[in-house]
């Protein structure tokens, strides 16, 4: 394994505040998120965001609305199809990953993501298209760029089959994508040939870049470091 399976640290975090400025949409029968760059500024490259377990919710959706503020058309998918883990239950004590994961595995998640790609790509008409996954996430090898943060899922099989340039934030505390797992991620995409970036971050933990608490200095200085690692990815291979 390149990156363990989501666990405890994957459902923990703060709520960040602001209002997102886009639109939820259904797109053939998906509930999707949009946001458009800004200034009706004239766009043709796309980024797909893949969300934690918590789906569409504010933290990713005012993560998206500045990858359109940097020029992208951004689009969320419902990659759990309304059944995505709330804030709610995760404060009460009532949510249950273990029972939850089973119903949302690759052959449950990855026909939304090709369903997105397909609509950006062809329905949009936009020449090229990213993907950013945080957490979670999910996978697919129709992408022309990717970024990932403290991801989770992924096999060195996958990791070995990219088939373009990939950059990974990474979290000095994390026990899903550890250090054994990251050098050996290392390892991995040296062979693969492509180009990729891996930035450590230190004194954050897993789910920095989209839950991080924005009152601790630290945290909030690596989250939008973070940011501005997969901005300046798309802006250089994108």
């Amino acid at each position: 394994m390149a990156s363990k399976p989501p666990a405890a640290c994957c459902a923990t975090g703060f709520k960040h505040e602001g209002t997102p400025i886009g639109e939820v949409k259904n797109i053939d029968g998906v509930n999707t998120y949009i946001t458009y760059p800004k200034d009706n500024k004239p766009f043709e490259k796309a980024i797909v965001f893949l969300a934690d377990i918590f789906g569409i919710f504010p933290n990713s959706q005012l993560l998206a609305d500045e990858f359109a503020k940097s020029g992208y058309l951004t689009i969320i998918p419902d990659l759990f199809q309304g059944d995505q883990i709330s804030v709610a239950d995760i404060e009460s004590g009532k949510a249950d990953l273990g029972a939850w994961l089973p119903k949302h595995q690759p052959i449950n998640v990855d026909p939304v993501v090709e369903s997105s790609i397909k609509y950006v790509s062809e329905t949009l008409g936009m020449k090229k298209v990213g993907a950013v996954g945080y957490c979670f996430g999910a996978k697919t090898n129709k992408i022309d760029v990717g970024f990932i943060a403290h991801p989770s899922f992924i096999t060195h099989e996958e990791l070995g089959a990219i088939r373009g340039p990939l950059s990974i934030a990474a979290a000095e505390t994390d026990s899903i994508f550890t250090t054994q797992l990251r050098h050996e991620s290392e390892d991995t995409l040296i062979k693969v040939g492509q180009p990729w970036q891996i930035n450590l971050f230190s004194g954050v933990a897993h789910g920095f870049a989209v839950r991080g608490d924005l009152n601790v200095q630290s945290q909030k200085w690596a989250k939008e470091q973070a940011f501005v690692q997969a901005v300046t990815w798309f802006n250089l291979y994108l």
